[in-house]
């Protein structure tokens, strides 16, 4: 019988918008914030981790998850592992770790995804077309090959639009009602627990952020209606229906049932997962894939039946397309708002909703939730839990 995974704890970094208030906090820094705040959460010794692993879409190379580890103070016996699966892999980096303890490699992983836009480094290649110096600056990584088409996510949202029909004023609707969301739970003080205040340098003195910032309260669908495509001229797709570039961190505790015994404490049950591909042009509809293939392997499963699920919104358009494939409820997609209008600090957004399901699952018997996330290159991940 495999070992229970059990995600015992989540935390993340306020989400600040691209060059905002966390603009000064690099990658590893907003990650270490995380996982030291987790260590003291749980109350472990700092060699009783067995591996760190985290997700990056858009970092400098190296194996930052290793860095994190000593900068958090954890043994140097503890390594650290990085994974790169764009804005699916603050989620993949999740699913690995309860699968490590499903197999007996472990008893106490933390996992998760970090992303700071604002620091990440601009990338360069040779190119014969690039003027004199042969280098040219270019925006991002290709996300597919073998001849296939390599759009970016806002081009695969904008053919989505138009192929599954998802009018401009659904979008609108649904963006509005994302930011609005996140506002109302904002407020509410819904967010204060899963929130570790990062401490930034201000013209004054150290200043405390503890709020997310993406949030926009004046986010009305008429206002919305107002802003132009930004991939075709008669698109859809606005920056207003899509979600916010952002910088964030976010992690979670994975435990063997035996571990979470030991420590005294209760989580959330990983049922099962996949990953699988579509068509690199539909990559925003990767998610759709995998939640049938996650149903195929669990015939039990019904999406009817979910307490909650917790979809990486990178773009309204797509993430109505997916509404609309899978038949989900839309008043248990993202109840407290998403990416659109929390933001999308890519390689964290997939984290941050697990640490959503957490703060709202954990402890209700009997609910249970799936995350989700389509990936650019044309991928999606589904994960199931139970409390």
């Amino acid at each position: 019988m495999p070992e229970t995974a059990l995600i015992l704890a989540g935390r993340r970094t306020p989400i600040a918008r691209l060059d905002g208030e966390l603009a000064s906090l690099d990658a590893q820094t907003l990650a270490t914030i995380v996982v030291r705040a987790l260590v003291s959460d749980i109350g472990v010794a700092p060699d009783a981790v067995s591996d760190v692993i985290l997700a990056m879409a858009a970092g400098p190379g190296g194996n930052l998850a290793r860095r994190v580890a000593l900068d958090a103070g954890l043994a140097t016996s503890v390594p650290g592992l990085t994974i790169d699966r764009q804005c699916g892999g603050g989620l993949d980096a999740i699913v690995l770790a309860c699968r490590l303890v499903q197999a007996g490699a472990g008893d106490l992983y933390i996992a998760g995804g970090v992303e700071s836009a604002s620091t990440s480094p601009l990338r360069r290649e040779t190119s014969a077309d690039a003027g004199a110096a042969g280098r040219r600056f270019f925006p991002r990584r290709m996300f597919s090959g073998g001849g296939h088409d390599d759009p970016g996510m806002a081009e695969s949202a904008q053919t989505i639009a138009a192929e599954w029909g998802i009018s401009r004023s659904r979008q609108d609707a649904y963006a509005a009602r994302s930011h609005h969301q996140a506002v109302a739970a904002r407020a509410a003080g819904v967010f204060d627990r899963e929130i570790v205040p990062c401490v930034v340098d201000g013209a004054n003195g150290p200043v405390v952020v503890s709020e997310d910032s993406c949030p926009r309260a004046t986010l009305t669908p008429d206002r919305l209606a107002r802003f132009p495509a930004i991939v075709t001229s008669d698109g859809t797709v606005t920056a207003g229906n899509a979600s916010q570039i952002a910088d964030g961190a976010a992690a979670v505790v994975v435990a063997s049932g035996r571990m979470a015994e030991r420590l005294g404490r209760s989580g959330l049950c990983h049922i099962d997962s996949t990953t699988t591909g579509v068509d690199p042009r539909l990559c925003g509809i990767g998610a759709v894939a995998a939640v049938r293939g996650l149903g195929a392997r669990n015939p039990h499963l019904r999406l009817e039946k979910l307490t909650q699920v917790a979809l990486t919104e990178a773009f309204a358009g797509q993430t109505l397309a997916t509404i609309d494939d899978l038949g989900l409820d839309p008043a248990r997609v993202n109840p407290h708002g998403g990416a659109i209008g929390l933001g999308h600090p890519w390689g964290a957004s997939g984290a941050i909703q697990l640490v959503r399901l957490v703060a709202d699952l954990a402890g209700d018997d009997g609910a249970s939730g799936v995350a989700l996330a389509a990936i650019a290159g044309g991928m999606g991940t589904a994960a199931w839990f139970a409390a």
